[in-house]
Protein backbone atom coordinates (compact mmCIF):
# COMPACT_ATOMS: atom_id res chain seq x y z
CA UNK A 1 0.00 0.00 0.00
CA UNK A 2 1.79 3.41 -1.14
CA UNK A 3 1.61 6.23 1.66
CA UNK A 4 0.17 9.79 1.67
CA UNK A 5 3.76 11.40 0.56
CA UNK A 6 2.74 11.52 -3.31
CA UNK A 7 2.54 15.10 -4.18
CA UNK A 8 0.48 16.19 -7.14
CA UNK A 9 0.46 19.21 -9.22
CA UNK A 10 -2.78 21.29 -10.04
CA UNK A 11 -3.65 19.27 -13.18
CA UNK A 12 -3.88 16.09 -11.28
CA UNK A 13 -6.76 17.13 -9.84
CA UNK A 14 -9.35 13.88 -10.87
CA UNK A 15 -5.92 11.57 -9.85
CA UNK A 16 -5.90 13.71 -7.10
CA UNK A 17 -9.35 12.51 -5.67
CA UNK A 18 -9.08 9.34 -6.88
CA UNK A 19 -5.80 8.50 -4.77
CA UNK A 20 -7.69 10.43 -1.33
CA UNK A 21 -10.45 8.24 -1.94
CA UNK A 22 -8.08 4.66 -2.22
CA UNK A 23 -6.16 5.84 1.03
CA UNK A 24 -9.49 6.60 3.02
CA UNK A 25 -11.44 3.21 1.81
CA UNK A 26 -7.80 1.40 2.62
CA UNK A 27 -7.38 2.96 5.63
CA UNK A 28 -11.46 2.20 6.99
CA UNK A 29 -10.81 -1.47 6.18
CA UNK A 30 -7.92 -1.57 8.72
CA UNK A 31 -10.54 -0.12 11.36
CA UNK A 32 -13.27 -2.04 10.58
CA UNK A 33 -11.27 -5.46 10.48
CA UNK A 34 -10.00 -4.12 14.13
CA UNK A 35 -13.36 -3.37 15.15
CA UNK A 36 -15.46 -6.55 13.82
CA UNK A 37 -12.35 -8.58 16.38
CA UNK A 38 -13.92 -6.77 19.69
CA UNK A 39 -16.43 -8.24 21.34
CA UNK A 40 -19.23 -5.95 23.41
CA UNK A 41 -17.79 -5.92 26.58
CA UNK A 42 -14.23 -5.09 25.63
CA UNK A 43 -15.32 -2.63 23.72
CA UNK A 44 -16.71 -1.01 26.59
CA UNK A 45 -14.44 -1.80 29.30
CA UNK A 46 -11.89 0.86 29.81
CA UNK A 47 -9.03 -0.96 30.59
CA UNK A 48 -6.76 1.78 32.05
CA UNK A 49 -7.82 4.73 33.98
CA UNK A 50 -5.66 6.79 31.61
CA UNK A 51 -7.18 6.15 28.36
CA UNK A 52 -10.93 6.16 26.74
CA UNK A 53 -12.23 2.32 26.01
CA UNK A 54 -11.76 1.09 22.78
CA UNK A 55 -15.36 1.38 21.58
CA UNK A 56 -14.73 5.86 22.28
CA UNK A 57 -12.51 5.87 20.11
CA UNK A 58 -14.14 4.19 16.72
CA UNK A 59 -16.80 6.70 18.16
CA UNK A 60 -14.50 9.54 17.58
CA UNK A 61 -13.11 8.78 14.53
CA UNK A 62 -16.33 8.98 13.04
CA UNK A 63 -17.43 11.96 14.99
CA UNK A 64 -14.26 13.88 13.78
CA UNK A 65 -14.42 12.92 10.23
CA UNK A 66 -17.63 14.43 10.41
CA UNK A 67 -17.18 17.38 12.47
CA UNK A 68 -14.11 18.51 9.94
CA UNK A 69 -15.40 17.09 6.26
CA UNK A 70 -18.91 17.14 6.44
CA UNK A 71 -19.91 20.72 9.22
CA UNK A 72 -16.49 22.51 9.27
CA UNK A 73 -15.87 22.21 5.24
CA UNK A 74 -18.93 21.45 3.59
CA UNK A 75 -21.37 23.72 5.68
CA UNK A 76 -23.74 20.73 6.19
CA UNK A 77 -25.79 20.05 9.36
CA UNK A 78 -24.92 17.51 12.51
CA UNK A 79 -25.54 13.95 12.01
CA UNK A 80 -26.39 11.99 14.75
CA UNK A 81 -25.96 15.34 17.43
CA UNK A 82 -27.08 12.63 20.09
CA UNK A 83 -23.37 11.41 19.80
CA UNK A 84 -21.58 14.64 19.72
CA UNK A 85 -20.59 15.28 23.49
CA UNK A 86 -19.72 11.44 24.04
CA UNK A 87 -17.67 11.65 21.57
CA UNK A 88 -16.25 14.92 21.81
CA UNK A 89 -12.57 14.81 22.82
CA UNK A 90 -12.96 17.76 26.00
CA UNK A 91 -16.80 16.10 26.48
CA UNK A 92 -16.88 13.59 29.42
CA UNK A 93 -14.25 12.38 31.46
CA UNK A 94 -13.04 9.30 30.46
CA UNK A 95 -14.41 7.29 33.36
CA UNK A 96 -17.57 8.20 31.79
CA UNK A 97 -17.03 7.13 28.53
CA UNK A 98 -17.68 3.81 29.06
CA UNK A 99 -21.66 4.38 28.55
CA UNK A 100 -21.37 3.81 25.27
CA UNK A 101 -24.07 2.80 22.11
CA UNK A 102 -23.96 -0.78 20.98
CA UNK A 103 -21.26 -2.05 18.23
CA UNK A 104 -24.18 -1.94 15.69
CA UNK A 105 -25.22 1.34 16.58
CA UNK A 106 -21.09 2.57 15.95
CA UNK A 107 -20.76 0.40 13.09
CA UNK A 108 -24.05 2.55 11.69
CA UNK A 109 -22.39 6.12 12.57
CA UNK A 110 -19.18 5.04 10.69
CA UNK A 111 -20.64 3.46 7.17
CA UNK A 112 -23.34 6.41 6.79
CA UNK A 113 -20.56 9.43 7.75
CA UNK A 114 -18.45 8.01 5.18
CA UNK A 115 -20.80 7.43 2.25
CA UNK A 116 -21.42 11.08 2.95
CA UNK A 117 -17.69 11.97 2.92
CA UNK A 118 -16.89 9.84 0.03
CA UNK A 119 -19.80 12.01 -1.44
CA UNK A 120 -18.23 15.14 -0.75
CA UNK A 121 -14.80 14.63 -1.89
CA UNK A 122 -16.19 14.26 -5.62
CA UNK A 123 -16.87 17.88 -5.31
CA UNK A 124 -14.49 19.59 -2.76
CA UNK A 125 -12.11 22.28 -3.38
CA UNK A 126 -9.09 20.01 -2.74
CA UNK A 127 -6.64 23.19 -3.73
CA UNK A 128 -8.72 24.30 -0.32
CA UNK A 129 -8.76 21.19 1.63
CA UNK A 130 -6.74 19.36 0.43
CA UNK A 131 -4.02 19.38 3.56
CA UNK A 132 -7.30 18.95 6.10
CA UNK A 133 -8.13 15.31 4.30
CA UNK A 134 -4.77 14.26 4.98
CA UNK A 135 -4.66 15.65 8.43
CA UNK A 136 -7.82 13.29 8.85
CA UNK A 137 -6.13 10.06 7.27
CA UNK A 138 -3.50 10.67 10.08
CA UNK A 139 -6.26 11.22 12.94
CA UNK A 140 -8.07 7.88 12.40
CA UNK A 141 -4.51 6.00 12.02
CA UNK A 142 -3.52 7.76 15.03
CA UNK A 143 -6.72 6.62 17.22
CA UNK A 144 -6.16 2.93 15.58
CA UNK A 145 -3.34 2.64 16.95
CA UNK A 146 -4.73 3.67 20.30
CA UNK A 147 -6.89 0.63 19.94
CA UNK A 148 -4.32 -1.72 19.14
CA UNK A 149 -2.29 -1.18 22.04
CA UNK A 150 -5.20 -1.09 24.49
CA UNK A 151 -6.33 -4.53 22.89
CA UNK A 152 -2.89 -5.68 23.84
CA UNK A 153 -2.96 -3.78 27.69
CA UNK A 154 -6.19 -6.25 27.85
CA UNK A 155 -4.77 -9.13 27.24
CA UNK A 156 -1.63 -8.48 29.55
CA UNK A 157 -0.82 -7.78 33.03
CA UNK A 158 1.21 -5.73 34.72
CA UNK A 159 3.56 -6.86 37.64
CA UNK A 160 3.75 -4.60 40.74
CA UNK A 161 6.72 -5.84 42.30
CA UNK A 162 8.18 -8.26 45.04
CA UNK A 163 6.75 -11.46 45.64
CA UNK A 164 3.19 -12.83 43.56
CA UNK A 165 1.28 -9.21 44.04
CA UNK A 166 -0.19 -8.28 40.57
CA UNK A 167 -2.71 -5.54 39.25
CA UNK A 168 -5.29 -7.19 37.34
CA UNK A 169 -5.14 -4.93 33.95
CA UNK A 170 -8.45 -5.81 31.75
CA UNK A 171 -9.54 -9.25 32.28
CA UNK A 172 -6.42 -11.88 32.68
CA UNK A 173 -6.09 -15.27 34.65
CA UNK A 174 -4.95 -15.59 38.46
CA UNK A 175 -1.68 -14.41 39.70
CA UNK A 176 0.92 -16.36 38.85
CA UNK A 177 -0.33 -17.58 35.54
CA UNK A 178 2.13 -17.11 32.29
CA UNK A 179 0.48 -14.49 30.28
CA UNK A 180 -0.41 -16.09 26.75
CA UNK A 181 -2.28 -13.52 25.49
CA UNK A 182 0.95 -11.51 23.43
CA UNK A 183 -0.34 -11.40 20.02
CA UNK A 184 0.77 -13.69 17.41
CA UNK A 185 1.76 -13.17 14.00
CA UNK A 186 -0.83 -13.01 11.77
CA UNK A 187 0.92 -12.63 8.64
CA UNK A 188 3.78 -15.33 8.19
CA UNK A 189 7.40 -13.49 7.64
CA UNK A 190 10.78 -15.07 8.09
CA UNK A 191 12.71 -13.64 10.88
CA UNK A 192 16.25 -13.70 11.15
CA UNK A 193 17.78 -15.63 14.87
CA UNK A 194 21.31 -14.78 14.49
CA UNK A 195 23.08 -12.88 17.59
CA UNK A 196 24.08 -9.24 16.37
CA UNK A 197 26.14 -6.59 17.74
CA UNK A 198 24.31 -3.31 18.96
CA UNK A 199 27.11 -0.75 17.75
CA UNK A 200 27.35 2.59 18.14
CA UNK A 201 27.50 4.86 14.70
CA UNK A 202 29.28 8.12 14.85
CA UNK A 203 27.24 10.94 12.91
CA UNK A 204 29.15 13.92 12.39
CA UNK A 205 29.17 17.07 13.18
CA UNK A 206 27.55 19.68 11.25
CA UNK A 207 23.55 20.98 9.92
CA UNK A 208 20.55 18.91 8.93
CA UNK A 209 17.05 19.73 7.93
CA UNK A 210 15.05 18.82 11.09
CA UNK A 211 10.80 19.05 10.46
CA UNK A 212 8.73 18.57 7.16
CA UNK A 213 6.64 21.62 5.28
CA UNK A 214 5.05 19.21 2.82
CA UNK A 215 1.24 18.80 2.99
CA UNK A 216 1.21 15.81 4.91
CA UNK A 217 2.98 17.26 7.91
CA UNK A 218 1.37 18.47 11.20
CA UNK A 219 1.24 21.49 12.84
CA UNK A 220 4.26 20.33 15.33
CA UNK A 221 6.37 18.84 12.36
CA UNK A 222 6.59 22.25 10.58
CA UNK A 223 7.99 24.51 9.33
CA UNK A 224 11.16 22.89 8.43
CA UNK A 225 14.51 24.20 9.71
CA UNK A 226 18.46 23.83 10.27
CA UNK A 227 19.82 22.61 13.15
CA UNK A 228 23.94 22.57 13.83
CA UNK A 229 24.95 19.03 15.87
CA UNK A 230 28.05 18.63 17.21
CA UNK A 231 29.18 15.00 16.70
CA UNK A 232 27.33 12.21 18.57
CA UNK A 233 27.29 8.45 18.77
CA UNK A 234 24.06 6.53 18.25
CA UNK A 235 23.37 3.21 18.39
CA UNK A 236 22.35 1.19 15.44
CA UNK A 237 19.52 -0.50 17.01
CA UNK A 238 16.63 -0.41 19.68
CA UNK A 239 17.23 -1.27 22.66
CA UNK A 240 17.11 -5.55 22.72
CA UNK A 241 14.97 -7.52 25.21
CA UNK A 242 18.68 -9.02 25.49
CA UNK A 243 20.30 -6.23 26.49
CA UNK A 244 17.54 -5.13 29.06
CA UNK A 245 17.48 -7.98 30.80
CA UNK A 246 20.58 -7.46 31.56
CA UNK A 247 19.85 -4.46 33.76
CA UNK A 248 17.01 -5.91 35.26
CA UNK A 249 18.96 -9.10 36.20
CA UNK A 250 22.18 -6.26 37.67
CA UNK A 251 19.07 -4.75 40.20
CA UNK A 252 18.03 -2.18 37.92
CA UNK A 253 14.58 -1.44 39.26
CA UNK A 254 15.97 -1.68 42.80
CA UNK A 255 19.28 0.15 42.62
CA UNK A 256 18.33 3.82 42.93
CA UNK A 257 22.02 5.49 41.15
CA UNK A 258 20.44 4.60 37.73
CA UNK A 259 17.22 6.75 38.19
CA UNK A 260 16.84 10.61 38.06
CA UNK A 261 15.27 11.79 41.30
CA UNK A 262 11.38 11.98 39.29
CA UNK A 263 12.40 8.41 38.07
CA UNK A 264 12.83 6.97 41.38
CA UNK A 265 9.75 8.55 42.92
CA UNK A 266 8.13 7.14 39.54
CA UNK A 267 9.55 4.19 40.44
CA UNK A 268 8.21 3.71 44.21
CA UNK A 269 4.72 4.56 43.22
CA UNK A 270 4.44 2.54 40.59
CA UNK A 271 6.01 -0.65 42.44
CA UNK A 272 7.24 -2.55 38.82
CA UNK A 273 10.00 -4.55 38.30
CA UNK A 274 9.84 -5.19 34.43
CA UNK A 275 8.53 -3.82 31.06
CA UNK A 276 5.32 -4.07 30.69
CA UNK A 277 4.92 -6.49 27.79
CA UNK A 278 7.63 -8.12 29.02
CA UNK A 279 8.10 -12.28 27.96
CA UNK A 280 10.64 -14.18 29.99
CA UNK A 281 11.01 -16.01 26.53
CA UNK A 282 14.66 -16.33 24.49
CA UNK A 283 12.74 -16.11 21.58
CA UNK A 284 12.35 -12.66 22.02
CA UNK A 285 16.16 -11.49 23.07
CA UNK A 286 16.28 -9.91 19.40
CA UNK A 287 13.05 -8.06 19.34
CA UNK A 288 13.31 -4.37 21.46
CA UNK A 289 12.10 -3.82 24.47
CA UNK A 290 8.44 -2.51 24.38
CA UNK A 291 6.20 -1.36 27.09
CA UNK A 292 8.61 0.98 28.91
CA UNK A 293 8.20 4.56 30.07
CA UNK A 294 10.44 7.22 29.59
CA UNK A 295 11.61 6.86 33.37
CA UNK A 296 12.94 3.32 32.75
CA UNK A 297 14.45 4.41 29.34
CA UNK A 298 16.40 6.87 30.89
CA UNK A 299 17.63 4.72 33.91
CA UNK A 300 19.07 2.12 31.64
CA UNK A 301 20.60 4.63 29.63
CA UNK A 302 22.45 5.57 32.15
CA UNK A 303 23.18 2.17 33.30
CA UNK A 304 24.71 1.33 30.36
CA UNK A 305 27.09 4.59 30.85
CA UNK A 306 25.24 6.29 27.25
CA UNK A 307 22.09 8.67 27.40
CA UNK A 308 18.78 9.31 25.36
CA UNK A 309 19.43 10.70 22.19
CA UNK A 310 17.83 14.18 21.49
CA UNK A 311 14.87 14.52 18.94
CA UNK A 312 17.06 16.52 16.67
CA UNK A 313 19.66 13.34 17.05
CA UNK A 314 17.47 10.65 16.59
CA UNK A 315 15.90 12.68 13.29
CA UNK A 316 19.14 13.73 11.90
CA UNK A 317 20.57 9.72 12.31
CA UNK A 318 17.06 8.68 10.73
CA UNK A 319 16.31 11.44 7.33
CA UNK A 320 19.76 12.85 7.10
CA UNK A 321 21.52 12.33 3.64
CA UNK A 322 24.75 14.14 4.11
CA UNK A 323 26.65 12.92 0.88
CA UNK A 324 23.24 15.11 -1.00
CA UNK A 325 22.36 17.44 1.41
CA UNK A 326 18.86 16.32 1.65
CA UNK A 327 16.04 14.94 4.16
CA UNK A 328 14.67 11.78 3.51
CA UNK A 329 10.69 11.15 4.35
CA UNK A 330 12.18 7.34 5.15
CA UNK A 331 15.11 6.44 6.22
CA UNK A 332 16.04 4.49 3.00
CA UNK A 333 14.60 7.20 1.05
CA UNK A 334 11.09 8.41 -0.65
CA UNK A 335 10.21 4.29 -1.66
CA UNK A 336 6.58 4.00 0.26
CA UNK A 337 7.11 1.55 3.50
CA UNK A 338 6.44 -1.92 2.57
CA UNK A 339 7.63 -5.14 5.07
CA UNK A 340 10.58 -5.61 3.39
CA UNK A 341 11.55 -2.16 4.88
CA UNK A 342 9.68 -2.25 8.50
CA UNK A 343 7.82 -3.32 10.79
CA UNK A 344 4.37 -1.45 10.51
CA UNK A 345 0.51 -1.49 9.98
CA UNK A 346 -0.49 -4.33 12.40
CA UNK A 347 1.02 -6.93 9.34
CA UNK A 348 2.71 -8.61 11.80
CA UNK A 349 0.62 -7.54 14.93
CA UNK A 350 3.83 -8.17 17.47
CA UNK A 351 7.76 -7.02 17.09
CA UNK A 352 10.45 -8.25 14.98
CA UNK A 353 13.92 -8.43 15.43
CA UNK A 354 15.71 -5.44 15.46
CA UNK A 355 17.68 -6.77 12.43
CA UNK A 356 14.97 -7.86 10.67
CA UNK A 357 14.50 -5.30 7.94
CA UNK A 358 18.13 -4.14 6.96
CA UNK A 359 16.38 -2.55 3.33
CA UNK A 360 15.06 0.23 5.90
CA UNK A 361 18.60 1.54 6.92
CA UNK A 362 19.20 4.99 7.15
CA UNK A 363 22.01 6.21 5.06
CA UNK A 364 24.41 6.28 8.40
CA UNK A 365 23.40 2.75 8.66
CA UNK A 366 20.96 3.34 11.14
CA UNK A 367 18.34 0.33 11.61
CA UNK A 368 14.90 -0.44 12.72
CA UNK A 369 13.74 3.54 12.96
CA UNK A 370 10.67 3.26 11.72
CA UNK A 371 7.48 0.68 12.72
CA UNK A 372 8.19 -2.18 15.26
CA UNK A 373 8.21 0.48 18.77
CA UNK A 374 8.35 4.28 19.57
CA UNK A 375 11.34 5.48 20.49
CA UNK A 376 11.51 7.56 23.86
CA UNK A 377 14.30 11.01 23.12
CA UNK A 378 15.58 12.93 25.33
CA UNK A 379 13.39 16.30 24.64
CA UNK A 380 10.57 17.53 26.08
CA UNK A 381 7.76 18.53 23.52
CA UNK A 382 7.34 22.05 22.16
CA UNK A 383 6.60 23.96 18.62
CA UNK A 384 9.31 24.95 16.76
CA UNK A 385 10.46 28.44 15.72
CA UNK A 386 7.28 29.78 13.71
CA UNK A 387 4.84 26.99 14.91
CA UNK A 388 1.52 27.25 13.57
CA UNK A 389 -1.47 25.44 14.92
CA UNK A 390 -3.35 23.25 13.10
CA UNK A 391 -6.60 22.39 12.35
CA UNK A 392 -7.21 23.81 16.02
CA UNK A 393 -4.94 25.20 18.85
CA UNK A 394 -5.51 21.87 21.14
CA UNK A 395 -4.55 19.55 18.37
CA UNK A 396 -0.74 19.57 19.84
CA UNK A 397 -0.41 23.22 21.09
CA UNK A 398 -2.30 22.54 24.59
CA UNK A 399 0.31 19.63 24.59
CA UNK A 400 3.73 22.46 24.62
CA UNK A 401 3.11 22.17 28.75
CA UNK A 402 6.71 20.76 29.53
CA UNK A 403 4.86 17.85 30.83
CA UNK A 404 5.60 15.20 27.35
CA UNK A 405 8.46 13.78 26.66
CA UNK A 406 8.83 13.17 22.32
CA UNK A 407 8.75 9.89 20.31
CA UNK A 408 10.07 9.06 17.00
CA UNK A 409 9.78 6.74 14.79
CA UNK A 410 6.54 4.57 15.02
CA UNK A 411 5.24 1.18 15.87
CA UNK A 412 4.14 -2.22 14.43
CA UNK A 413 0.68 -0.82 14.80
CA UNK A 414 1.30 2.32 12.68
CA UNK A 415 -0.40 2.97 9.68
CA UNK A 416 1.74 3.81 6.60
CA UNK A 417 -0.19 7.69 6.45
CA UNK A 418 1.71 8.74 10.52
CA UNK A 419 5.05 6.89 9.20
CA UNK A 420 7.81 9.00 8.43
CA UNK A 421 10.83 10.18 9.97
CA UNK A 422 9.80 13.39 10.77
CA UNK A 423 6.36 12.29 12.61
CA UNK A 424 6.53 13.24 16.62
CA UNK A 425 4.37 11.37 18.86
CA UNK A 426 4.49 12.52 22.60
CA UNK A 427 3.31 11.13 26.26
CA UNK A 428 3.89 11.59 29.33
CA UNK A 429 7.13 10.32 30.84
CA UNK A 430 5.22 7.74 33.09
CA UNK A 431 3.51 6.21 30.85
CA UNK A 432 4.33 2.56 29.53
CA UNK A 433 1.34 1.47 28.08
CA UNK A 434 1.91 2.37 24.45
CA UNK A 435 4.23 0.11 22.36
CA UNK A 436 7.38 2.25 23.59
CA UNK A 437 10.89 0.97 23.14
CA UNK A 438 14.07 3.18 22.62
CA UNK A 439 18.35 3.59 21.61
CA UNK A 440 20.75 4.89 23.09
CA UNK A 441 23.51 7.57 22.26
CA UNK A 442 26.63 9.14 23.53
CA UNK A 443 28.73 11.93 23.41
Amino acid sequence: MKSSSIKFRASDRPQQRHQLREWYEHCRQGTLAMFERVDEETFCHQVHPDFSPVGWHFGHIVYTESLWLRERSAGLAPLFPEHRRLFMADGLPKCDRVKLPGKAVIRHYLDTVRQEVLQILETIDLKQHERLWRWMLQHESQHCETIAFLLQLSGSRDELGAGSREKRVGGVGEAGEENTHYPLPITHYPLPTTNYQNQTIEIPAGYFEQGNNTIDALDNERPAHQVYLDTYWIDRYPVTCAEYRLFMKAGGYQNPVWWSENGWQWLQQEQIARPLYWLEDPQYDNHPVCGVSWYEAEAYAKFADKRLPTEAEWEKAASWDALNSLRHTYPWGEIEPDLARCNYNYAIAQTTPVNAHPNGRSTYGCEDMLGNVWEWTACVFDGYAGFASYPYTGYSQVYFDGQHQVLKGGSWATRPWALRTSFRNWYHPGVRQILAGFRCAKD
